[in-house]
């Protein structure tokens, strides 16, 4: 219980950003592959979303637009109500920092797995049904706790920059690995990010083929345990806060 109360801790280490980045990512993979196959959309991919944005303006589809409209806001929003929670914790020092985003994602998470495919047919101006726009905040929400604990150097939702930093280590690690004496001999590796770059990558793709499955053979239900895993995250560093809501909520008002 109490290695699972410091992945949320306010106190940092490196570890700990890793452990939880790692966790994040997993589930990340699993939500966009899972969403995937229900919406045949990936709704943490921001750049692809913009891309249609670009498109919509170009090919003037207003259905285009709207959703990829819709999908950024949503990813947006999620990021900005993760500052605003993450900013508000630390100004009253509670020890569930980073705990009530991952609270707030799971909440939010859970009617979608209990309510499966009911969620599907509510509708939203943004021409794509509340489902995606869901999703997307949680995403946005997820992408900003890792970037919050870590300093902005772990993305768990969107793997371009874990890919590229694996790739520019892996071309450092080749100049190293030649013989003789020369310009590569100066080269600075960086073991540590490679392997924090292939971890990410890899319990991304790890939690996107347990998503894939669970949604293919359980359905909506898969969610369940993806939201408990976050609530078994927040839970702990929320509870050392409850003896002190009443102050708390005092101050708030003020």
């Amino acid at each position: 219980m109490r290695r699972i109360r410091l992945l949320t801790s306010r106190h940092r280490a490196p570890s700990t950003n890793i452990a939880l980045g790692l966790l994040l990512a997993f589930n990340a993979g699993a939500v966009n592959a899972g969403g995937f196959l229900v919406l045949h959309m990936y709704t943490s991919h921001m750049t692809g979303f913009t891309s249609q944005l670009a498109d919509g303006l170009a090919l003037g589809n207003v259905k285009l637009l709207l959703n990829a409209v819709g999908a950024i806001l949503a990813f947006t929003m999620g990021a900005a109500v993760c500052a605003i929670l993450v900013n508000w914790s630390r100004q009253h020092r509670l020890a569930s920092v980073y705990a009530l985003p991952l609270m707030l994602e799971a909440l939010l998470l859970f009617p979608f797995g209990l309510m499966g495919a009911m969620t599907l047919t509510w509708n939203t101006p943004f021409a794509v049904p509340l489902t995606v726009l869901l999703l997307s905040f949680t995403m946005g929400l997820q992408n900003a706790v890792g970037s919050k604990t870590s300093g902005g150097s772990t993305r768990t939702t969107h793997m371009t920059g874990n890919v590229t930093d694996l790739g520019m280590e892996l071309g450092k690690m080749v100049l190293w690995m030649k013989k003789g004496h020369g310009p590569h001999s100066r080269v600075q590796r960086n073991w540590q990010r490679a392997r924090i770059s292939g971890g990410l990558v890899g319990m991304f793709v790890l939690g996107g083929v347990a998503g894939a499955l669970g949604f293919n053979y359980l359905g909506f239900i898969c969610v369940v345990p993806l939201a408990a895993l976050l609530l078994a995250l927040s839970i702990p560093p929320f509870l050392r806060d409850v003896p002190h809501a009443r102050g708390l909520m005092s101050l708030f008002r003020k």
